[in-house]
C-alpha cells in the first residue's frame, strides 16, 4: 500500500513530469491531476514577448492551479492518493525568473493569501535533466508554442528550478536525475525509481537524491 496520500511531481519543462504522473496515477490507482498548461490563452503571446505578457501569464496560471488545488482539498485525500504533475508552490519559480520588481511585489501579496488555504503534499518527486535533454524532449513533442523557447530560457529556468528545491522544505523532497531515465521504454528505470520512492516514506527521509539510468 503506498504510504503517501498526496503526490506532487516537478521539474523544468521537458522534465517527464506528466508520464510520471500518468504512469503513478495508475500504479496506485489515484485521483490524477494534470496542469492545464495548454488552457493558458497568454503562453505563446509570453514565449514571443516574455517581457510584455509576463504577468498576464504567470496570474492565469496562479489562479487556475488555485482552483484546481482547491478541489483536491474539498475532496477527502483519505480515501484515495492523489498525483499531481505540479507543485502549486513552484508558480513562484516563474514569477521571480519572469516579473519585473514591481510585479513580483504585487505577485507576492496574491500568491500568500492563496497559498494559506491550500493543502501541501506528502512527497514532492523533483525530476533533474541536462539542459540538452530538455531541448530534446521539448523539440520532440512538437507543440506549437514552444518552438520559440531559447536555449537561455530553458537554462535559466533549470538553474531556478534547482535552486528553489535546495531552500524547499514544505514537504519531503526526492530530487531524481532523469537525463538518462526513460520510463516509457525502459520498465527497470521505472522499478528502480518506483523503489526509491517508497524507500522516502520507509527511511522517513527529508530530501534524497538519486540518479537513474538505463545505460
Amino acid at each position: 500500500m503506498i504510504p503517501f496520500r498526496y503526490i506532487a511531481i516537478e521539474g523544468p519543462i521537458g522534465a517527464g513530469k506528466t508520464t510520471l504522473s500518468h504512469r503513478l496515477s495508475q500504479e496506485f490507482n489515484a485521483r490524477l491531476v494534470l496542469e492545464e498548461a495548454e488552457e493558458n490563452p497568454f503562453l505563446p503571446l509570453f514565449y514571443e514577448n516574455q517581457e510584455a505578457h509576463a504577468f498576464q501569464v504567470q496570474v492565469f496560471f496562479l489562479l487556475s492551479r488555485y482552483r484546481q488545488q482547491k478541489s483536491i482539498l474539498q475532496q477527502d485525500l483519505f480515501q484515495q492518493v492523489t498525483v499531481s504533475d505540479y507543485l502549486f508552490a513552484k508558480d513562484k519559480i516563474f514569477a521571480e525568473l519572469n516579473l519585473s520588481e514591481e510585479e513580483w511585489e504585487l505577485y507576492q501579496n496574491l500568491y500568500k493569501l492563496l497559498d494559506a488555504a491550500l493543502p501541501k503534499p506528502d512527497l514532492v518527486i523533483f525530476l533533474q535533466a541536462s539542459h540538452e535533454t530538455l531541448r530534446k524532449r521539448i523539440k520532440k513533442r512538437g507543440l506549437d508554442y514552444e518552438k520559440s523557447i531559447s536555449g537561455n530560457y530553458i537554462q535559466d529556468l533549470s538553474e531556478a528550478y534547482n535552486q528553489f528545491f535546495f531552500h524547499y522544505d514544505e514537504a519531503p523532497v526526492l530530487t531524481v536525475n532523469c537525463t538518462e531515465m526513460d520510463i516509457l521504454e525502459q520498465d527497470l528505470d521505472y522499478q528502480f525509481l518506483l523503489k526509491e520512492i517508497l524507500a522516502m516514506a520507509n527511511n522517513k527521509l527529508k530530501k534524497h537524491y538519486v540518479s537513474i539510468s538505463s545505460k
